[in-house]
């Protein structure tokens, strides 16, 4: 079996796990859950739901460029795109907790020379980490049609400076 279809078969675990990430995450204001050891840093995605228009929160991975935050949207390597990044086309308004800052946000897909700076920034993370997604994007590259997920890599730009809270 590979590993997206024993991550399929464990999600029913592994949601409330992430839920319980993103509680600890926003209740300790990021003391836990922002870094762990051996880990890259992870920030709070705070984004509404497509067709639901829900509220949502995302732990995710991501790096800096600058300013500028970057999320990859990649699910590991699932032919699909997480839910996440459906949501952000949709309503690109979001905020992001790092640490205990928060922040009002407006993701877009870079592109071109952003895109090719914004990926070495990413993979740069976490040495494991940036061998998944080197391996994912060597994986797209033998791949008759490049996988869409691939292609967005998405920056949020800060939006104003300081607090945001809801």
């Amino acid at each position: 079996m590979d590993y997206m279809k024993a991550a399929d078969r464990l999600w029913p675990v592994l949601k409330p796990l992430m839920r319980g990430h993103a509680h600890v995450y926003r209740a300790t204001g990021g003391l836990v859950g922002h870094r762990f050891p051996g880990a890259p840093p992870m920030l709070l995605l705070d984004h509404v739901g497509a067709r639901s228009g829900k509220r949502r929160t995302t732990p995710l991975v991501y790096a800096r460029d600058g300013e500028h935050v970057i999320i990859i949207g990649s699910k590991g390597g699932y032919p699909k795109d997480p839910a996440w990044m459906h949501n952000l086309r949709a309503h690109p308004d979001a905020t992001i907790q790092i640490g205990s800052k928060r922040t009002a946000v407006h993701a877009r897909v870079a592109a071109g020379e952003e895109r090719a700076r914004a990926w070495q920034q990413a993979v740069a993370v976490d040495p494991k980490l940036a061998r998944v997604w080197l391996d994912l994007a060597s994986l797209d590259l033998q791949n008759e049609r490049p996988r869409e997920a691939l292609e967005h890599a998405v920056r949020a730009r800060e939006l104003a400076p300081g607090w945001n809270e809801h």
